[in-house]
This record gives structure tokens, C-alpha cells and sequence, in this order.
């Protein structure tokens, strides 16, 4: 779809969907396009700003992207720090505080996708901590 800011003769504004540059061609040359506004069928594409790439976009995303970056990285230091590690034994435990087999306790640990699905078909809530994004650049 193409969406084209579209002008009549009286100079009203409006947007138009199309196919493609040659639908509205058709629609235009056969009078099918209207104005909305006074009903005009003299109808023509408006002049529009090209969208130009330029660097205040990526400096944007560069700093979303570092954000982004501390704040995976506060996360990930948040949850080592505030609860227990247990290794691959992750699934198990999780198991247990879930069903009151050991108490309450926040954990972090390894799992894999399999026993990640298992245990959200359960009902244990689990997230997955990010990636440690400074080991990862070494």
C-alpha cells in the first residue's frame, strides 16, 4: 500500500490508499478520487518531504541502544546479586519453592529451553535474565 497526501482544487488536504502509483493514476483520471471536504473531483498528489536518513535517527537508536544496554545490565546485576545461585539444579528448586517442598527464595540458574517450557506449563513463574553483555565482548 501506498499513502499519498492528496490536494483538491480548493486546496483541502486529505490522505489516499493505494495499490500502487498507477492505481491512483487510474482512480484520478477516471474521477473516482472526491474530496471529502467539497466533493471536488479535481484531485492531485500534494508535494511531500522525501525521507531523508540522517544522523540525529542513528544517534537516536545509539542511544536507545545503550539504555537499552544499562539497563540489562542493572538487571542482570540486581537478580546475582539479591538471590541464590543454583546452577543447572535451577529446575528442580524452582519445582520445590513452587510447591512448598523448600522455602521461598528468589534463584537464578541455568535450564534449558525444554525445561523452561515445563516449567511454565506448570505454572512456575520464570524469566529469562539476560545475557551478561560485558562477558559477552570479551
Amino acid at each position: 500500500m501506498i499513502v499519498y497526501t492528496l490536494k483538491c482544487q480548493n486546496e483541502h488536504a486529505f490522505e489516499g490508499w493505494f495499490a500502487s502509483s498507477t492505481a491512483f493514476d487510474d482512480q484520478a483520471a477516471t474521477g473516482k478520487l472526491v474530496c471529502p471536504m467539497c466533493s471536488s473531483t479535481t484531485i492531485i498528489k500534494a508535494p511531500m518531504a522525501p525521507a531523508v536518513a540522517g544522523t540525529k535517527k542513528g544517534a537516536l537508536q545509539a542511544d536507545e541502544l545503550k539504555k537499552m544496554r544499562q539497563f540489562m545490565t542493572g538487571m542482570r546485576k540486581y537478580v546475582e546479586k539479591n538471590a541464590d545461585y543454583v546452577g543447572k539444579e535451577f529446575p528442580e528448586e524452582a519445582r520445590k519453592i513452587h510447591y512448598g517442598e523448600a522455602d521461598p527464595r528468589h534463584i537464578y540458574g541455568e535450564t534449558t529451553l525444554e525445561e523452561a517450557t515445563e516449567l511454565v506449563e506448570e505454572g512456575i513463574d520464570i524469566a529469562a535474565l539476560p545475557p551478561d553483555l560485558d562477558e559477552e565482548a570479551n
